[in-house]
């Protein structure tokens, strides 16, 4: 009896094992080199401009007031491109892929915090002597914007907030639930697992993580995906990824009440990620805030939704401050 145990105890071990050998071949990628990815992902309106040392991947658009689009976790410049087709016949439209994403890549100095990504949006626009500007920020990004804006006053002349990070924790006052991160975000932080996407990187998990930012998933194209997944092998990134969310930056929650730019918060209704509970705190904090939630729409409704979004921003930002 013991030795059938131990011989079907080794066949379902030798299983299981042949099955994660499987796996890990099928699933199993290498780096691309940034070269191989700059014919789909380079345009004309590209160029790579080296702050503090760092070769960072920016696109400018258009004449007029300087509008920096900041992008979420995961996601590069290409999640504006709707957004600067409009933006950009009345504004110089400014988006970069912040390092350890997009074709920017990973940088020497390993830092990726939020607030090392404000020092180099601030960096970046005293290179091109650009002195005051808008900034519009998603998710990650927005909360890049909003330390700006609260940073540095006298340069930010409006603030856009789409679905944007800075909430974590709850008032003692509150009712709500404390905020739970994304699945993704909760898979990563195990050590194992985020050694073995460094190399091994199901696509499938990838298209599942896009299909979860949209209201409506049907609306994600397979080109979509290519590019988050392309984008996301490139030379670099999975490491840096991986090295981010290890480093979220300073708490400052508390002081978003003291951001004075004029703000407009966009947010989509049934964003999974970050939910729409959280523009009302926004709104709620920053004074005389506008707040726009569109029905129906997820976590990039800038992408979901641009027509109806871009208008939003357009109107707010052709508005005199009050």
């Amino acid at each position: 009896m013991f030795k059938r145990i131990i011989k079907y105890g080794g066949i379902v071990i030798l299983t299981i094992l042949g099955v994660v050998v499987i796996l890990v071949a099928f699933w199993y990628r290498e780096d691309t080199p940034v070269n191989k990815l700059e014919s789909n992902y380079l345009t004309l309106q590209s160029s790579y401009i080296t702050v503090d040392s760092s070769k960072i991947h920016v696109r400018q658009q258009g004449k007029g007031t300087a509008l920096f689009l900041l992008h979420g976790s995961f996601a590069s410049l290409h999640t504006w491109e709707a957004w600067e087709r409009e933006l950009s016949k009345r504004y110089h439209t400014i988006s970069l892929d912040f390092p350890g994403h997009g074709l920017t890549g990973p940088v020497a100095s390993q830092k990726y915090s939020t607030d090392d990504y404000e020092r180099l949006v601030i960096r970046l626009a005293d290179h091109l002597q650009v002195d005051t500007f808008f900034v519009a920020g998603n998710s990650m990004g927005g909360q890049v914007a909003w330390k700006l804006a609260l940073h540095y006053p006298a340069r930010i002349k409006k603030l856009i907030l789409i679905d944007a990070a800075g909430y974590w924790k709850i008032s003692a006052d509150s009712s709500s639930k404390k905020q739970s991160r994304p699945f993704i975000f909760k898979l990563l932080q195990s050590d194992v697992i985020a050694k073995s996407m460094i190399k091994i990187t199901p696509r499938f998990l990838f298209k599942m993580n896009l299909k979860q930012v949209y209201g409506d998933p049907t609306k994600v194209k397979e080109e979509d995906v290519d590019r988050f997944y392309d984008l996301m092998l490139r030379e670099g990134n999975r490491a840096s990824t991986m090295q981010r969310l290890r480093q979220p930056g300073k708490d400052l929650q508390d002081s978003i009440r003291y951001i004075s730019a004029p703000t407009l918060i966009i947010w989509g209704e049934k964003d999974a990620w970050i939910p729409v509970s959280n523009a009302y705190r926004f709104k709620e904090d920053i004074k005389d805030a506008e707040l726009k939630v569109f029905e129906g729409a997820g976590h990039v409704p800038m992408e979901e939704i641009p027509n109806e979004t871009v208008s939003a921003a357009l109107q707010f930002l052709q508005n005199k401050p009050r």
